[in-house]
């Protein structure tokens, strides 16, 4: 028996209002905003392009340091030298000096909210193979690679302006999804608005995310400028059940930073509505079997599947099933068997895998006889001088 990819289009969703979907016009050099909740790309422009990344690579070595947190290899207590080296660091600091033995948990708590450049080689020197920044920083490439962050490469632990310490914008929002996902005790400490550090930065001690004081539910993650990269900012909001991340970089002012992370946030809680359009209860589609007790089995996700429908467009969603059949019985429940193409308008097309809805074991022996004799009957049919 021969295989062959089989299709089913269908549509999903009730039709209404078929206006198009706009994207959002943004000033930034580059933006990706992402709906965290359902996975869909809201926005995207020159979202893979390398561009140095300035304080927004500070979330690499957050991650890292988080990572070692859970591991063990650092605790919140335990208490950090400061070299020379990190203490020569300009910019946004912490002040650090060489008499100083800081916390890891007041280093964090500097880096997230202050940009502490000195309190990231803190926290790299503690955590690099071979003890230097530069070594954490080839570390935090590696472990960048790993984690599919393909266009990033870092020379240093904090975004000071460096030949090849680059990131693109899709990447820093993955490394935002990652943050959130991965690490839900350490995220709160992104919404602190103030952090003093033993009272040496009276005039940096303030968080420079724009959006903390808003009220429209944001809660992260980190800002960034140089005169090179302009100004930046990775974002996360969270409005009912959903949560939105975006990036943006290359624009031209604190103002229009501030102004242009608050428009997507709005715009991308008031222009899309999520609904659910597939159960697992409820079979979204049926497969063909061979030599099954059944001729078909129901295909079902393996949650509630939410799409994000763009509120002034249609809500009439073309979606295709595809799968490798007919398909060979037995089946167990649960089995993957297929994968959902769902092409909401005006955004990306989302993929998701689709699941056996029932068992269905292979027929018997009368099962096999018709299946058989029903080929033959066919070949017979359409081969009749070949059949005598």
């Amino acid at each position: 028996m021969l295989s062959a990819l089989r299709t089913s289009v269908f549509t999903l969703g009730m039709a209404v209002l078929a206006l198009p979907a706009h994207a959002f016009d943004t000033s930034a050099r580059a933006a990706y905003v992402m709906d965290q909740t359902t996975g869909t790309v809201l926005l995207s422009k020159d979202a893979d392009q390398p561009l140095p990344p300035a304080s927004m690579s500070k979330l690499m070595t957050l991650y890292v340091a988080f990572e070692a947190l859970r591991d063990g290899r650092l605790t919140l207590q335990e208490t950090l030298p400061v070299s020379e080296h990190a203490m020569s660091y300009g910019g946004s600091t912490m002040f650090l000096n060489t008499q100083d033995r800081v916390t890891v948990e007041d280093l964090i708590r500097g880096i997230i909210v202050l940009s502490g450049n000195d309190a990231c080689v803190v926290i790299a020197e503690a955590l690099s193979p071979d003890g230097t920044e530069a070594g954490f920083a080839r570390y935090m490439t590696q472990r960048a690679q790993q984690m599919g962050m393909n266009n990033s490469n870092f020379a240093n632990s904090n975004g000071w302006p460096a030949a090849g310490h680059l990131m693109s914008v899709h990447d820093l929002a993955v490394l935002a999804d990652r943050l959130i996902t991965d690490f839900p005790e350490y995220y709160p400490l992104f919404a602190e608005e103030e952090f003093e550090f033993d009272g040496r930065a009276p005039s940096n001690k303030r968080n420079r995310n724009p959006l903390l004081r808003l009220n429209i539910g944001a809660d992260g993650l980190k800002t960034g400028h140089t005169q090179e990269a302009g100004y930046g900012l990775v974002g996360s909001a969270k409005q009912g059940d959903r949560r939105v991340i975006f990036v943006l970089t290359g624009l031209d002012s604190t103002a229009q930073r501030a102004e242009e992370a608050e428009s997507v946030v709005n715009w991308s809680f008031r222009n899309f509505v999520e609904r659910t359009v597939a159960t697992e209860e409820a079979p979204i589609a049926e497969a063909k079997l061979w030599m099954g007790e059944k001729k078909t089995v129901g295909l079902v996700p393996d949650g509630d599947l939410n799409v994000l429908f763009p509120v002034l467009g249609t809500q009439n969603i073309e979606a295709e099933v595809v799968y490798d059949g007919p398909i060979n019985a037995p089946v167990a429940k649960g089995q993957k068997l297929a994968e959902l193409v769902i092409k909401p308008e005006g955004l990306p097309e989302i993929r998701r895998p689709l699941f056996a809805a029932e068992d269905v074991p292979s027929g018997g022996f009368m099962v096999r006889m018709m299946t058989v004799g029903g080929i033959v009957l066919k070949d017979v049919i359409n081969n009749p001088l070949e059949s005598m």
